[in-house]
């Protein structure tokens, strides 16, 4: 199979690394992709939403499958523009289609979906601009801390967590004015569930599903999870909480809901479902719905799968989801994500890294990385990630931090305490 992989960052190297050792993969693009890719495929420089080029170039180059990494293209409708012209039907696409995308695309919508099917979530609200003064007095009848979300995609910075009651009226009015863009023209308010989090990955074809293995994954710049919110410092798979009793709870309360729900609305689903839970006391609850994998979860959770990817997503796509098995690598994986110096915020691009031909213990995936007169340069926030196994979380975290003390560009940081809560 000709494969195409629509995304430029450390999921979609994980996915291409994987994508490329099939046996059924004959020739294998990423587009745009980045410095790791450019290792295990050809680089395409189309961007992701460009639907014209992307569908043109699938035509050319007799391309047979596209797995779509991100979330903006199909929530902006890839899916349904390949359907709609009779030339590309013929070609499978991992991902959902633009409805049921609207399942990250929207927090409102996500939230009616979970209300509708009973499935355990916070108790919340949706605000627009008129209704200002609504949100403020239902805010004034929650605890504190506040949760407030823009509705759209924000680039992973959406989601508000204000502890002083009248910092969170003044956040609530910049999100109506314009904070987050179109993406807080419509916010939701919900309130805060006391636990801790973790992330369950499962494939569907839209009436078949499989788990793939569970991760949880470090949100915030500095150790002990203080400071910013960013894409992901850091990942581990396994979850060592997340037991027998735990998962049975998942499947039953949300992910059997979940699929059942997608089949009552006839919704077009051949793809990922990520769900972003909290275990609050014994009890599993949907934060939100991601309908990609996530970053830097993919690291961790694509290296611990045995299986031909290439073989289950196609009988993904075929509506055969129900023959697979998921194998899963008995070994704990982790990840630990480098980044630029000043990140979250501002941060320089273009610094040299140096000492990647140094690193044998772990796989280097490539999050913000480009090449530059034959040299590997910064290009993003995130820069890569280093995915170690071992028998402990201890064994495969030294493997990680080795491998990063072997890796050089200026004003490289990351966390070192990954996984310290489990």
């Amino acid at each position: 199979m000709n494969v195409l992989i629509l995304g430029s960052g450390g999921r979609e190297h994980a996915l291409s690394w994987k994508v490329a050792q099939s046996k059924q993969c004959q020739r294998l693009f990423v587009a745009p992709g980045n410095a790791g890719t450019a290792e295990v495929a050809e680089n395409i420089a189309i961007k992701v939403d460009d639907f014209e080029q992307i569908a043109e170039f699938c035509l050319r180059e007799a391309i047979d499958i596209v797995i779509v990494g991100p979330e903006d293209p199909l929530v902006k409708g890839i899916v349904d523009y390949f359907k709609a012209h009779e030339k590309l039907r013929h070609i499978s696409l991992i991902g959902p289609g633009k409805e049921a995308a609207q399942l990250e695309g929207s927090k409102a919508f996500s939230k009616n979906f979970m209300e509708e099917f009973n499935i355990p979530t916070a108790a919340y609200r949706s605000f627009t601009a008129s209704q200002l003064k609504d949100a403020q007095q239902y805010l004034e009848n929650l605890q504190p801390p506040f949760v407030l979300k823009a509705d759209g995609l924000a680039a992973g910075k959406g989601v508000l967590i204000i502890n002083d009651l009248e910092e969170a009226k003044t956040e609530l009015e910049e999100m109506f004015s314009g904070k987050f863009g179109a993406a807080s023209h419509k916010v939701v308010i919900e309130e805060f569930l006391e636990g801790i989090e973790f992330s369950v990955f499962i494939l569907t074809d839209g009436q078949n599903y499989q788990w793939l293995p569970v991760a949880k994954d470090y949100k915030r710049i500095g150790e002990g999870d203080t400071g910013l919110n960013t894409g992901g410092m850091g990942a581990v798979s396994p979850v060592s909480f997340v037991d027998e009793e735990l998962r049975t709870k998942v499947e039953q309360r949300i992910v059997k809901p979940t699929i059942e729900g997608i089949m009552s609305r006839k919704m077009d689903y051949k793809g990922f479902i990520f769900l972003g839970l909290i275990k609050v006391k014994d009890d599993p609850f949907v934060i939100e719905y991601n309908v990609r994998m996530g970053d830097p979860e993919t690291e961790v959770v694509i290296p611990r799968i045995k299986n031909d990817l290439l073989t289950v997503l196609k009988a993904t796509a075929e509506g055969r989801l129900n023959e697979v098995v998921i194998e899963e690598d008995e070994r704990l994986a982790t990840t630990v994500m480098t980044v630029s110096g000043g990140y979250p915020g501002s941060y320089p691009k273009g610094k040299e890294i140096s000492g990647l031909e140094n690193v044998s213990e772990s796989l280097v995936f490539h999050a913000g990385t480009r090449i530059k007169d034959n040299h590997v340069v910064t290009s993003g926030g995130r820069v890569m990630a280093f995915t170690s196994f071992g028998n402990t979380k201890e064994e495969a975290l030294g493997k990680s931090y080795r491998s990063i003390a072997k890796v050089c560009f200026e004003g490289i940081t990351f966390r070192k305490d990954i996984g310290y809560d489990l």
